[in-house]
C-alpha cells in the first residue's frame, strides 16, 4: 500500500496534534512511546493528572504496587511529546539509578542523575546551571535542597517528587528540606507521588497540597478550624470535594480483574559464628564504641562507625581489608603529621563499600543538623596514635587467620532450600544474592564455586572489571552490533550485557547495592540478603528487582540471622514483623513506609543503639523503645476518615476502569496502525516489512541526514537480536517530521478502496459515492492551545461524514490522479462544503466553550472558598479580642476596689486598641484577597478570548470504492 500525501499528512498530524486537557486521546503519544503493559487504573490517573489546563498539579496516591512511577512516566513522556522538555524528578537517593532505569526501558527517555560530581564539573566547564539540559534531570532531596536557589531559576514544566510524604509537614516551619523544596518550585506544575499522603493527621494533607496549590486551602489556621476534628458526613465531603481536583487514590482490591500478585515466602536461616569469628566482633565493636577513636575521621566518625559495623557483621575478610587502611591510615599519621589524609580513607572504603558516597550523601543533612561537639578537641600524641596501631594490627591478625565462614557454610544449605522451594512452585532455579562488601562479593564466588556452582555464578558491581564480566560484555557487544540495544554508554551497556547472561545462563548473580538500583530481574524468583541493610526502603529496593510487575512466581526471601548477636535478632524482627518486608503480596504496607518517612532516619536510630549499648539489657531496652516509637496501627478512625476521604467506591471505580481498558485499546490499536502505516510507506524501497507481526527489515536508510542502525526492527517489544521500534525512536520521529512537512498536490481525484473480504459496517452507505473533501488544522487558544483536524466530506448525494469517521478513512487504502476532471455538480458543492465546514466549526466553539466556562466555574468556586477560608482566620482573630473584652469589663464591673477596676479598664483600653489594629489589619487582608480575585478574573478574561488560526491543508475531489 502506498500512501498519498494528503494521506501521509492527516496520519501525521492525527499522531503528533497538541489535543486539549480532558481529552482520552491525549495520551495517545506517550502510550505509543511506552513499553509496557498498561492497566486501566494507570491510564486513569495519567489523564486525570492532564485533566484541567488551570491545574497546578495533582497528588496521585495509589496503594504501594500499582505502579505510580509508571503514571508519572506517562504525564512526563506525554509532556516531552508537546515540547515541554524542561523536567525534573525529586526522589530518595536510593531511588534515583531506579527512575532513570523505568524511565529508559519503559518509556526509551534518557535522563541525567545530578549530584554534587557533576554539576561542579559542569560548573567548571563554564555551565553556570547545569540543571538546563535537554534531558530529564533527576535529583535527590538533600540534593534538591542544596541547590535550591539553581532549581528556582528554571521554569519547569513538569516536576516529579517521588515519596512525597517526606513533605507533608511542610506547613510546619521547622520542616527545613520541604520547605526549602517547596519555595524553589512555586509556580511550577508538580506530580506528587505517595501511597501514604495521610498517615497520623488531616494537617499532613493540608501540606501535601499546599506544595502544589495554595489556594485550595486558605491557611493552616483556618484548615484547622473547619477540617482537623471530622465530625460529620457533611464536614467529610467538604473536605473530599475541595481535595477532588487535585488528589487521586486507588487501592490494591480495586484492580484485581487487571493484576496478578505473587507472594514473597521468606525463609530464616540462623548461624552461631565461630569463637574466633565471635572474639574478632567483640573486640572490634567495643573498640568502635569508645569516645576517642584516631583512625576514624572525626567529621565523618558516625558514617565511618555505621560502614564498619557492616563490613564486620558481612565477612571476616570485608572487615579485613578495612583494618588495613585504618592501619595505613594511621602510620601514615604518625609518620608525616598529616590531617589531610580523611579522604583517602572514604575513597578506600568506597572500593569495597560501593554505597560509600551515596550514604554519605543521605547522611550529611543528619551531620549538619547534630549540634556540634562541645568537648575540648583531642590531641592524639605519638604514642597513642601507636598503641591504637598495635590494637588495630592485632584485629587484622585475628581476622586474617580465621578461615571459616560460619553464615556461608550455612548460604550453602539456604541456597539448597530456595531451589527446592523453587522447584516446587515451578520458576526458575535462579537466585540474587546481595552483599554490602565487594571483598564478601569475592569470597563468596570462591566458596560457591568450590561447591557446585562453578561457571554458574555472575559477579555485579559498580565496575565489573573481572574476566568473566569483560568476556559477557564483548560478547554482547558482538552479538547486538547492528542493534539499537547497544546505548553507547559502556556503564548500561555492561548491566545490560550481565542481566541478559544471568536470564539465558546462569544460576547465581552475586551483586553489591548496585544491582539494586534500575533493573528488571523479574524472571528470577529467589532473593537472598547475605548481608541485610538496616535501610527498610534499601531492602525493598533489592526484593523489588525480582518481585515486581511480570513476575509470574512466588519469590523466596532467604536472610541470614546471628543467634549470638541480640541486636542483629532485634533488627530482623523489626524489618520482618513491624516493616513486613519478607512476607505476603506486597512487601512493606502503606501504614510502615509512611510512618518511617525515611529509611536513613531508621539506619541512624540502628546505629545509634550499636554504638551505645553495651549490655543485653540496654539493647532489649532500646529496641523496646525504638519498636514502640514505630507504632504502625494507625488510629482506626482516622483510617476509615483517610479512606473515605481519599477513595472512591469500589463499583464506580471498577465500572470507570473497564471504559479505560476499553479506550485504551481502542486508542492503542488506531496509533499503532496509523504509525505502521506511515513507517512501512517510508521504508518500503529500503527494506521489507511483515505486517503480521509490525516488523520490518531496513536494508538502506531512508534519511541520510539521519541514520539509523540498519537491521530487523519491530514495534512493541522486542525479541531475540532486533530492534524496538517506537513512537520515541529516531527513525519514527524524522517519518512524522517528513510527512507533516510532505507538499500537497492540487486538482485532482483521491480514490479509497474499501477492501471486499473485510468491509467496514461504519462505510457501508458510502460505497461508490463521489464528492468533495476539505482538511484543516485549526489552532485554538484559550485557557490551552488544541490542534482540532477537520477533515470535511461531502457526497453528491448531500451525504456527509462525521470528523472522526472522515479521518478514519484516509488510513485506508487510497490513490490519487491528478486532472480527473471535474463535473458541474461537484463544482456546485463547493459552496456547500464550505458551510459544512463552517457548521463543524462552529459546534466545536459552542462545545468549547462550555469547557471553559466549567474549568473556570470549578477555578472560581476553588477561589471563592479560599477566601473565605482567609476571612475565617482573620475574624477568629478579632472574635477572641471581643471575648477578652466582654471579660475584662465583666471583671472590672465587679472588682471590690477603685484601683482594681482602673487597672482593669487600662488592660480592657489596651485590648481594644489591639482590636481595632486588628481590623485594620482585616481590612488590608480582606482587600488584599478581593484584588487576588480580580487578579485571577483579569487572567481568565484574557485566557477566554477564544483565539484561532485555521490552516487548509488540501482541497479535492474523493472516490469511495
Amino acid at each position: 500500500m502506498h500512501l498519498t500525501p494528503h494521506q501521509k499528512k492527516i496520519l501525521a498530524i492525527e499522531l503528533t496534534r497538541k489535543r486539549a486537557s480532558g481529552d482520552p486521546n491525549r495520551i495517545g503519544q506517550a502510550m505509543l512511546g511506552a513499553q509496557v503493559d498498561l492497566n486501566p487504573h494507570q491510564l486513569d490517573a495519567a489523564l486525570f493528572a492532564l485533566e484541567s489546563p488551570l491545574s497546578k498539579g495533582s497528588i496521585l496516591a495509589d496503594e504501594v504496587g500499582l505502579g505510580k512511577t509508571i503514571e508519572a512516566g506517562l504525564v512526563l513522556s506525554q509532556f516531552l511529546s508537546e515540547g515541554k522538555n524542561k523536567i525534573l524528578i525529586i526522589c530518595p537517593a536510593n531511588l534515583r539509578k531506579q527512575w532513570g532505569g523505568e524511565l529508559q526501558e519503559k518509556f526509551h527517555l534518557k535522563s541525567m542523575i545530578l549530584e554534587s560530581k557533576n554539576f561542579n564539573a559542569e560548573q567548571r566547564n563554564g555551565n553556570q546551571n547545569p540543571f538546563l539540559s535537554n534531558q530529564v534531570v533527576i535529583v535527590s532531596y538533600q540534593f534538591a535542597k542544596a541547590k535550591a536557589y539553581e532549581i528556582s531559576q528554571i521554569a519547569w514544566d513538569l516536576v516529579v517528587i517521588d515519596e512525597a510524604h517526606r513533605l507533608r509537614n511542610v506547613y510546619r516551619e521547622s520542616n527545613v528540606i520541604a520547605n526549602t523544596i517547596k519555595e524553589s518550585l512555586k509556580g511550577r506544575f508538580k506530580l506528587l507521588l505517595t501511597a501514604t499522603p495521610l498517615q497520623n493527621s488531616l494537617s499532613e494533607l493540608f501540606g501535601l497540597v499546599s506544595i502544589i496549590d495554595e489556594q485550595i486551602f486558605g491557611d493552616f489556621e483556618s484548615f484547622s478550624q473547619q477540617f482537623l476534628r471530622i465530625q460529620s458526613e457533611d464536614q467529610l465531603q467538604l473536605l473530599k470535594n475541595r481535595i477532588s481536583s487535585i488528589c487521586k487514590r486507588t487501592l490494591r482490591k480495586q484492580v484485581l480483574e487487571y493484576i496478578k500478585y505473587t507472594k514473597r515466602i521468606p525463609i530464616t536461616k540462623e548461624f552461631v559464628p565461630s569463637e574466633d569469628e565471635d572474639k574478632l566482633h567483640e573486640w572490634i565493636s567495643a573498640y568502635l564504641q569508645r569516645e576517642k577513636l584516631a583512625a576514624l575521621p572525626k567529621s565523618q566518625r558516625k558514617l565511618m562507625t555505621l560502614i564498619l559495623r557492616k563490613l564486620l557483621a558481612s565477612s571476616t575478610y570485608a572487615i579485613a581489608g578495612t583494618l588495613q587502611a585504618l592501619v595505613d591510615r594511621l602510620e601514615k599519621k604518625i609518620g608525616e603529621a598529616d590531617t589531610s589524609i580523611d579522604e583517602e580513607i572514604g575513597e578506600v572504603i568506597a572500593e569495597d563499600f560501593e554505597e560509600y558516597e551515596e550514604i554519605k550523601e543521605e547522611w550529611q543533612v543528619y551531620q549538619n543538623q547534630t549540634k556540634p561537639n562541645t568537648t575540648q578537641e583531642h590531641i592524639e600524641s605519638i604514642e597513642d596514635l601507636k598503641s591504637e596501631v598495635k590494637e588495630l594490627k592485632e584485629f587484622l591478625a585475628l581476622a586474617n587467620s580465621i578461615q571459616g565462614n560460619s553464615k556461608a557454610e550455612v548460604l550453602l544449605v539456604g541456597l539448597k532450600q530456595a531451589f527446592s522451594e523453587m522447584e516446587r512452585l515451578g520458576g526458575a532455579k535462579k537466585a540474587v544474592i546481595f552483599t554490602e562488601s565487594r571483598r564478601t562479593q569475592n569470597c563468596l564466588l570462591d566458596i560457591l564455586s568450590n561447591h557446585g556452582y562453578a561457571n554458574q555464578i555472575l559477579l555485579f558491581n559498580g565496575s565489573n572489571t573481572d574476566e568473566t564480566s569483560k568476556t559477557v560484555y564483548q560478547n554482547w557487544m558482538a552479538k547486538y552490533k547492528d542493534s539499537d540495544k547497544i546505548s553507547g554508554s559502556k556503564t548500561a551497556d555492561m548491566r545490560a550485557a550481565l542481566v541478559e547472561e544471568f536470564r539465558e545462563r546462569r544460576q547465581i548473580l552475586i551483586a553489591t547495592e548496585a544491582a539494586a538500583e534500575g533493573i528488571n530481574l523479574q524472571f528470577c524468583s529467589i532473593v537472598v540478603n547475605y548481608d541485610l541493610p538496616w535501610n527498610p526502603q534499601r531492602i525493598e529496593q533489592r526484593i523489588g528487582r525480582c518481585h515486581r510487575y511480570g513476575q509470574n512466581f512466588d519469590v523466596v526471601v532467604v536472610n541470614f540471622l546471628n543467634k549470638k548477636n541480640l541486636a542483629d535478632v532485634r533488627v530482623h524482627q523489626l524489618l520482618s514483623v513491624k516493616f513486613q518486608l519478607f512476607s505476603g503480596v506486597f512487601g512493606a504496607s502503606d501504614e510502615v513506609l509512611g510512618n518511617v518517612e525515611s529509611g536513613v532516619d531508621f539506619e541512624k536510630r540502628i546505629a545509634e543503639i550499636f554504638q551505645s549499648c553495651r549490655t543485653k539489657e540496654e539493647i532489649q531496652e532500646a529496641f523496646d523503645l525504638l519498636q514502640s516509637e514505630l507504632q504502625t496501627d494507625i488510629n482506626e478512625r482516622l483510617k476509615e476518615t483517610r479512606e473515605k476521604l481519599l477513595t472512591n467506591f469500589d463499583e464506580i471505580v471498577q465500572e470507570k476502569l473497564k471504559i479505560r481498558m476499553e479506550e485504551s485499546e481502542i486508542l492503542f490499536d488506531r496509533q499503532t496502525k496509523l504509525l505502521w502505516l506511515l513507517t512501512k510507506d517510508a521504508i518500503q524501497k529500503h527494506g521489507k516489512s511483515n505486517d503480521a507481526e509490525f516488523s520490518f527489515r531496513l536494508d538502506s536508510h531512508p534519511f541520510p541526514d539521519t541514520p539509523v542502525k540498519l537491521g530487523h526492527y519491530r514495534m512493541g517489544k522486542s525479541l531475540f537480536q532486533e530492534n524496538q521500534y517506537h513512537a520515541n525512536h529516531p527513525l519514527a520521529k524524522k517519518i512524522l517530521e517528513t510527512a507533516n512537512q510532505v507538499e500537497i498536490p492540487e486538482e485532482g481525484l483521491l480514490t479509497f478502496h474499501l477492501s471486499e473480504d473485510r468491509i467496514d459496517q461504519s462505510y457501508a452507505n458510502y460505497k461508490y459515492k463521489r464528492g468533495l473533501v476539505t482538511a484543516s488544522l485549526w489552532t485554538l487558544d484559550s485557557f490551552e492551545t488544541e490542534e482540532i483536524l477537520l477533515v470535511t466530506i461531502l457526497l453528491e448525494d448531500g451525504s456527509t461524514m462525521d470528523n472522526d469517521l472522515a479521518i478514519r478513512l484516509f488510513s485506508r487504502n487510497g490513490k490519487w490522479e491528478k486532472n480527473s476532471g471535474k463535473t458541474e455538480t461537484l463544482e456546485t458543492q463547493k459552496q456547500k462544503l464550505e458551510e459544512l465546514h463552517s457548521f463543524k466549526k462552529n459546534q466545536i466553539l459552542q462545545t468549547r466553550d462550555l469547557r471553559n466556562q466549567e474549568l473556570f466555574s470549578k477555578e472560581y468556586e476553588k477561589l471563592d472558598a479560599w477566601a473565605d477560608d482567609k476571612r475565617l482566620s482573620l475574624q477568629k482573630e478579632l472574635r477572641a479580642y471581643d471575648d477578652e473584652i466582654k471579660v475584662k469589663k465583666k471583671m472590672a464591673k465587679e472588682s471590690g476596689n477603685l484601683t482594681d477596676r482602673l487597672k482593669l479598664e487600662r488592660e480592657r483600653k489596651e485590648i481594644e486598641r489591639k482590636r481595632d489594629d486588628a481590623w485594620r489589619n482585616f481590612e488590608v487582608a480582606r482587600r488584599a484577597i478581593d484584588e487576588e480575585k480580580e487578579k485571577f478574573l483579569e487572567e481568565m478574561e484574557k485566557k477566554a478570548q477564544m483565539q484561532s488560526e485555521e490552516t487548509i491543508l488540501f482541497s479535492a475531489q474523493i472516490l469511495i470504492h
